[in-house]
């Protein structure tokens, strides 16, 4: 037999879980996103170094 407080613990954990299961959950009718372009690990567009002088 488990003593008493751990018992509680359990009781504890599991009514937690419950709920966080139980909890509503709101879905929105979001457009199904466009498929990313994969780039390739050589291709990093142009850039450039922008020298900004503050005196």
């Amino acid at each position: 037999m488990l003593p008493p407080f751990i018992i509680e613990q359990i009781r504890k954990r599991e009514e937690e879980e419950r709920q966080i299961e139980e909890r509503p959950v709101l879905e929105l009718p979001l457009p199904p996103r466009a498929p990313r372009a994969e780039r390739s690990p050589d291709d990093d567009g142009d850039r450039g170094v922008v020298v900004i002088d503050l005196f």
